[in-house]
């Protein structure tokens, strides 16, 4: 049979959808859950879009391939081909890639993509969040003409949504009442947040609906069973404390497999990462690994029902998003740890996309004026999902904090991570916001330096 490759990702989602637990309303996602297999502990390796994707894409970690910054702010991976869609072109694949990625700029063909389908965006419809929710319907729409289409050889089809990525809808679809929504813990409670909850509501609805529609076209073309489908986001929402910060509401991220032959209904809660989707679709295929080294391990295992685990702990990193927010973090099942390396001591508020949520904290508490988080936390999961009391300091987690600076220490070595030989650099050219600009659209540029 044809072993063929399609992956649905999204912007922002996290696991804020409904086979997660969150009054969300995506059903198809549901259903397919329930089809095969999700992981309840899947972390990506930096809550930012462009290091996320590349990890995912390249099987390494963000500062390993290349990918410390925003692909479109100035940069890119070291070498393209390490890409997923180069690796299965060079084997036979037909690589197509329909609406979102953001591993390079403007030359998705250096990554390996034959084809690279790009819907107009419709001017005629005024609120921008429609207009790019439009766009995903069309970029949906033309990856089930693909499937219609006859199959010569295997196909990798990457079907990347604008949802759920600011800016949302100015308003909510009309059946969505904010009155009688709660969003997720880090978020507050009041008129604005759950506006803007709503708002985010509304675009993973529109998200279910593209993935429910090339989901339901793959099956009336007979080739769910010679299909691997994977579903999955970069990082955790955009609202404060949550994408782009080494928390689990920033690094947690939906994943969800459902796999030709392998039982249907698995649930796991082991530890995995989005590099793990690569040496999983290596053996799957029944290709060899690529010749740079993968960081992660293959989820067959998992996928066909053991009750294991695969990583004793994972890592996860930030260079620069608009601005520069340097920070490493190494979390296990129990605890999480965070190291900051630069010395801005407040809030990086360009790294916090603007919304309902944001403005009220700006305008209401300050935001700008927030202290930082200090440079070295730990956090006892157990007691403190949310990670708001670090216990660095306490006798009682001395070892427990030594332990995991030795861990993450590990890890920089063996990754060759930049930071060991002093700041991390944007290269020139590259677009940063000063940390203390308000929004990333300011354009106050800090200079990279030689």
């Amino acid at each position: 049979m044809k072993k063929n490759i399609l992956l649905l990702h999204t912007h922002d989602t996290g696991r804020c959808i409904q086979p997660y637990g969150y009054a969300v309303e995506t059903p198809h996602l549901a259903a397919f859950a329930r089809q095969g297999a999700l992981f309840r502990q899947a972390f990506d390796c930096g809550p930012t879009c462009s290091p996320a994707r590349a990890a995912l894409l390249t099987g390494q970690v963000p500062h390993e391939c290349g990918m410390l910054g925003l692909a479109h702010r100035g940069f890119g991976l070291n070498d393209p081909g390490k890409h997923l869609a180069n690796y299965l072109r060079g084997n036979g694949y037909r690589t197509v890639l329909a609406g979102i990625q953001h591993e390079t700029n403007d030359k998705p063909a250096t990554l390996g993509y034959e084809e690279n389908i790009q819907a107009p965006a419709d001017q005629t419809i005024a609120d921008p969040g429609r207009r790019f929710m439009a766009r995903d319907s069309a970029h949906a729409e033309r990856v089930c003409d693909i499937l219609r289409q006859t199959q010569d050889r295997p196909f990798f089809i990457s079907l990347g949504l604008f949802s759920t990525h600011r800016p949302f809808p100015a308003e909510p679809d009309a059946d969505i009442d904010a009155n009688y929504l709660r969003a997720p813990l880090p978020i507050l409670d009041n008129d604005d947040c759950r506006r803007d909850w709503a708002a985010f509501c509304t675009m993973a609805r529109h998200v279910d609906r593209c993935f429910g529609q090339v989901l339901t076209t793959l099956a009336e073309q007979g080739l769910a069973d010679d299909t691997l489908v994977i579903v999955t986001t970069d990082h955790g929402p955009a609202f404060p404390w949550m994408k782009c910060n080494l928390n689990d509401a920033g690094c947690g991220i939906m994943l969800m497999l459902r796999m030709p032959g392998m039982p249907a209904g698995v649930v796991s809660n082991a530890l995995v990462s989005h590099m793990d989707v690569y040496p999983t679709l290596c053996e799957w295929i029944g290709l060899p690994r690529p010749q740079h080294e993968l960081r992660g391990r293959s989820l067959m295992p998992l996928l066909c029902g053991e009750d294991r685990e695969l990583h004793d702990d994972l890592f996860a990193e930030i260079n620069f998003h608009a601005a520069r927010d340097v920070q490493r973090t190494v979390r296990s099942k129990r605890y999480r740890y965070v190291r900051r390396y630069d010395g801005y001591e407040r809030v990086v508020l360009p790294n916090i996309d603007d919304g309902l949520n944001k403005r009220f904290l700006r305008h209401e508490a300050d935001l700008g004026a927030r202290p930082r988080i200090p440079e070295e936390q730990l956090f006892d999961l157990y007691y403190d999902p949310l990670t708001c009391h670090s216990v660095v300091g306490e006798a009682s987690y001395a070892a427990v904090l030594a332990d995991m600076r030795q861990r993450l220490q590990a890890w920089m070595v063996a990754t060759k991570d930049p930071l060991l030989a002093g700041p991390v650099k944007a290269p020139v050219g590259s677009r940063l916001n000063r940390q203390d600009d308000l929004e990333p659209q300011n354009g106050n540029w800090e200079q990279p330096e030689q």
